[in-house]
Formats: structure tokens, sequence, C-alpha cells
């Protein structure tokens, strides 16, 4: 049998299984009808000329239309889809481009477009899934959005398919292939088994969970196997009076070191400790350190780190090993909230800066504008044939400024 038969008999096994573990027959009387909703999303932005000469300055533009139909068939049972279709489109040629979401997916439920030299396309099923709920029992198979961690910024326990620590649209995380077992115990524990199915055989994922509250203090755990590699993950979650304070890390064994494109470290640790606090005059703030471990130590090496595994499959999106981020927040108006962001790569002192300001147009429209600053030394033009040499990671890239409006129905 060959690979892909393999893989779709796999997941076809898994559809079964559930469909005998769970017991009796969906009862017709409790059913719902159909609930549709969606969203319109419209990211633009003006990107400044890259030191790095990678690409000159350009305008950018991600537009996204989203539709949802979620329907309870019976008691206890419900069923969730969303299809999504997303337009990129910029002045200069060859820079657009959709990102490969294969890692964590094993059916092509995906259509992609090319229009010319400026634009690309693609529609996709980015939810699909079923879900059974008891008093403790809660399973879901199908295309679905997985989580783990407690950490706001970047969690190291977030494995599967994390935000970028400087993303702007977080609101809605990208539909992964799972089957999601959770057996809830007592007033908050949680014991979890998931299976994730990738493109290849390598990229399955096989992983248990569990967490609890002991007296105050949030504890979590992870392990198993995360595409290919062992891993282990904990955590905890707590506060000395008004301050929040958050500790996690996970450890990885590397894959294909001795390989282009694959794990540069043999073993590799992501850790991280997050504070939160409330100012009297409603200023808030959340700071974070964060160990980098699939990262490198030195600015020659990014474009290695660049290319391997750990950041092309979403793991990490930092270069370096030791950073500092910071998120303050302020209210200036119940409907206009100011918001800040800074990344500094502590090693070679480069920084992202992105002060944001969201506005509430309605109850459901919104408004964000934002400027982004990368402060750095830039890179080192050595030859007129070789590429540059990065001497940090943010010195490489352009300013950016832009807005982002999003609409519910």
């Amino acid at each position: 049998m060959n690979g892909p038969c393999r893989r779709a008999w796999s997941f076809h096994l898994a559809i079964l299984l559930l469909a005998l573990l769970l017991p009796g027959q969906p009862n017709q009387a409790h059913s719902e009808p159909l609930q549709l909703s969606g969203s319109l999303k419209s990211l633009d932005l003006y990107v400044a000329e890259s030191p790095a000469d990678i690409y000159p300055a350009h305008g950018l533009s991600s537009n996204q239309l989203r539709l949802n139909m979620d329907w309870v068939p019976a008691k206890n049972w419900f069923f969730e889809s969303a299809i999504e279709y997303q337009n990129l489109w910029s002045d200069h040629r060859g820079i657009v481009t959709v990102p490969d979401i294969s890692y964590n997916r094993h059916l092509n439920l995906e259509k992609d477009w090319q229009h010319g030299d400026h634009g690309v396309s693609r529609l996709q099923v980015d939810r699909l899934n079923l879900q059974w709920h008891t008093a403790s029992v809660d399973t879901t198979l199908g295309r679905q959005a997985v989580g783990f961690g407690r950490i706001l910024i970047y969690s190291p326990l977030d494995v599967i398919a994390p935000f970028a620590p400087d993303a702007i649209d977080t609101e809605v995380r990208r539909g992964v292939d799972a089957l999601h077992s959770t057996f809830n115990y007592g007033v908050n524990g949680q014991l979890s088994a998931i299976a994730v199915w990738g493109d290849r055989d390598r990229d399955n994922s096989f992983l248990g969970t569990w967490s609890d509250n002991r007296e105050g203090l949030d504890l979590l755990m992870i392990g198993g196997q995360l595409r290919g590699r062992a891993m282990f993950g904990a955590g905890l979650a707590g506060s000395l009076g008004t301050l929040g304070l958050k500790g996690e890390f996970s450890i990885h064994n590397g894959r294909n070191t001795d390989e282009a494109g694959g794990d540069l470290h043999d073993t590799y640790t992501l850790g991280a400790i997050e504070s939160w606090y409330r100012f009297d005059n409603g200023i808030s703030v959340i700071a974070q350190y964060l160990y980098n471990g699939p990262g490198v130590d030195k600015p020659a090496d990014y474009p290695k780190a660049l290319n391997s595994a750990p950041l092309q499959e979403g793991l990490t999106y930092l270069l370096g090993r030791h950073y500092l981020i910071i998120a303050p927040a302020y209210d200036l108006h119940p409907l206009a909230t100011l918001q800040g962001l800074l990344i500094y790569n502590i090693a070679d002192e480069s920084a992202l800066v992105r002060p944001n300001l969201v506005l509430s147009l309605s109850d459901n429209l919104s408004l964000q504008l934002f400027y982004t600053w990368h402060f750095g030394q830039k890179p080192n033009f050595t030859t007129l044939y070789l590429p540059a040499e990065p001497r940090s990671e943010f010195g490489t890239y352009g300013d950016n400024c832009g807005f982002f409006l999003s609409w519910y129905f």
C-alpha cells in the first residue's frame, strides 16, 4: 500500500472508530436550525524598501471573506464548518504568496489561483468537524482549531498552529485535521488525547495533555510525538496579588539535523516567563521573556534558521535565542484602545516596535491603525554577487504602516 493510500486509510479508520465508540444514535427531536455567520476583513500595508535589498517599497492588500455554518443535529452533537476566500495583491511583482499549511492538514481542501504577477487567491475549507459533548467527555473529529498553553503573547506549549508574536489578526486560528478527545474530571481537571494528521506520515502528531487547578495555580503538561519528534512540555499560571504570572517550557528532539531544511539542533527548548499587571491609571502591561531554542546565536546564521524545519512548520517565527516582549494597552475611550508591541532581540540588540490604535466603529465593525518600526544594524553587503549578510534580525526588514478593517455579520 503506497503512502497516500496509507494516510487516507488511517484517517478514515479514525472516523470509523469514533462512530463505533460514540454510544447511541442522535435524537433528531433535539435538532436546531442552521446558524449562519461570517466576516469580511481587509489588511492593507505600505512596506518601505528592505535594507537587505530583498524587496523594494511596495503596497500589499489582503482581503478575506469567511462564511461559517454551525448546526446542532441532535442533543450532545454539534457540526461546525467554515469556508474562507482570501485574495492577496501587491503592486510589486512576485512578492505575494500563500503560506504552505500542509504540515497539519491531511486532506486537500484548498484551491489556489495565480492572478498574473501581482495577485494570488485561495479558497479553503477551514472548519469541517463533528463534535460530541457529554458531562465528562468532549470529542471533535475533523478540521478544527487546536490551541494549547496559557501564555498570551507567545506560548511554548502552543505547538500545533500558533500565531506569530507580531500577528495583526489573531481572532481565528487556522484549522487542522485532527481527532481531539477530552475527559473532564473534578472542577477544573482535564485529560486530553489528540491526533493531528499532516500531508505526509512524518508530519503526523500524537499528543496527550493534562491540566488542572490546584490552590489557585493552573497546571499544564503536554507530551508525545510532534510531527515525528518526541517532545514534552509543562507550565503553570497564577498570581501574586494583582500581578499575574505564567511560566511554560517545551523540550523537543531534533529531526534530520544533517539535512538542509531539517532541525538545526539535536534537542532544543522553548521557554517563557510572562507577567501581567494593570496600573491604577488604567494602563495594563504584559511582559515576557522568551528563550527561543530553535533559533541561533549569531546573526550570520539567521538564513539557516529561517530555512530550518521549526520556522517552516510554524513552530516558531523568530531567528535568535533571547527576547524581551512587551505589550501595553490603554483604553482611551470605551470605543478606542491604544495598544503597543515591542519585540527586542537581546543578543543582537534589534527591535520591532508597533503602536496600534483599535477603534470600534459599531457593534460588528472595528478598525486598527498601526505603524511598525524596525531597529537594528543593517545588513553587510560584502560583494555585488553575494546576498547581504545579516547583522541583526529586525534591521533586515523595512518599516510598514497600514490598517486592518474587520466586519462580522
